[in-house]
């Protein structure tokens, strides 16, 4: 596996967020200096930057030529890479701490420090959520499964479908004696691959059972040097979009890979410098984008 840097990728260790767009392979960097980037990791070169004057905590794509990215000010702002513009398209009343957009039903979906989850229908045009979920802690983590949206708020995952907010098509207790730090969800196995703040990892399917499988759990660290249980804080999973494997990225430095099917680790990177804030698979698989604390990097599979 090659790795390398991108040309004029420094943030001073302020990476929340990386993002491959849909179909090529510009890489969206949104950052804690309250910047937003769009890279061209096949060039190596920087083909847009945005300030603002909150940090962003996450980013997505809308299409190839548009992204969200939400804020520390309760802000969700969309920047258009030709013009150079952007505007605010929905407020919460609290820090944004992560976004998704439906292709399927044209609807940024994100959750807030506020407690909820809000959906913003891009056709209306409006600040207004044309949804509202409201839950009994912060909304750590979200992703989409097609029509539907997982969410993590504290040891829960609820599912919900967009069509109907009415109530969760499925809410279901992690294996987690602590609280989940980052969710994501895969079409290709219809389920999700969750991270805890001590370490653990989870999996589980939205049908219950998929190819005779239920879920299960996982400690990516059962031992320390001391005997003792080593409590790293997973930040972030990618999964991989042709085959059942993901990494998770963790506190330690260290990107891991795992055979969901098999059960096992497959490999580990060599460690980076800072804690592994976030990763990415590009459309195909073939590279994954990994945002140390200090630099941005990307690995050729």
């Amino acid at each position: 596996m090659a790795r390398r840097s991108l040309a004029g990728g420094a943030t001073a260790g302020a990476v929340s967020r990386v993002r491959f767009a849909p179909t090529s392979n510009n890489l969206l960097v949104s950052s804690w200096d309250s910047g937003l980037r769009l890279y061209d990791a096949d060039a190596n070169t920087l083909r847009f930057k945005a300030e603002s004057e909150a940090a962003l905590l996450d980013c997505c794509f809308e299409d190839e030529s548009a992204a969200f990215a939400c804020c520390s000010d309760g802000s969700v702002r969309r920047y258009d890479f030709p013009s150079g513009s952007h505007d605010t398209v929905g407020l919460h009343e609290d820090v944004v701490a992560c976004t998704e957009y439906s292709q399927m039903t044209g609807q940024i979906v994100t959750g807030s420090l506020d407690k909820k989850l809000q959906l913003w229908d891009t056709k209306i045009g409006s600040v207004n959520p044309s949804g509202t979920i409201t839950f009994g802690s912060d909304v750590a983590s979200l992703s989409l499964c097609s029509i539907y949206i997982s969410v993590a708020v504290a040891r829960n995952v609820y599912f919900y479908d967009m069509r109907n907010l009415s109530g969760p098509v499925k809410a279901e207790f992690c294996p987690m004696e602590y609280h989940i730090r980052c969710l994501q969800a895969s079409p290709k196995w219809n389920g999700y691959v969750a991270g805890s703040v001590d370490g653990v990892v989870a999996l589980n399917y939205l049908d219950g059972v998929t190819d005779g499988d239920m879920g299960y759990a996982f400690r990516c660290y059962p031992n320390s040097r001391n005997g003792r249980s080593n409590l790293v804080p997973i930040n972030c999973v990618a999964i991989h979009p042709r085959k059942k494997t993901f990494f998770t990225g963790d506190d330690g430095g260290y990107a891991i890979a795992w055979d969901a099917q098999l059960k096992k680790k497959l490999l580990e990177l060599p460690s980076y410098s800072g804690s592994v804030a976030s990763m990415a698979y590009n459309h195909s698989g073939q590279f994954l984008a990994v945002a140390p604390n200090y630099y941005d990097e990307a690995d050729k599979m």
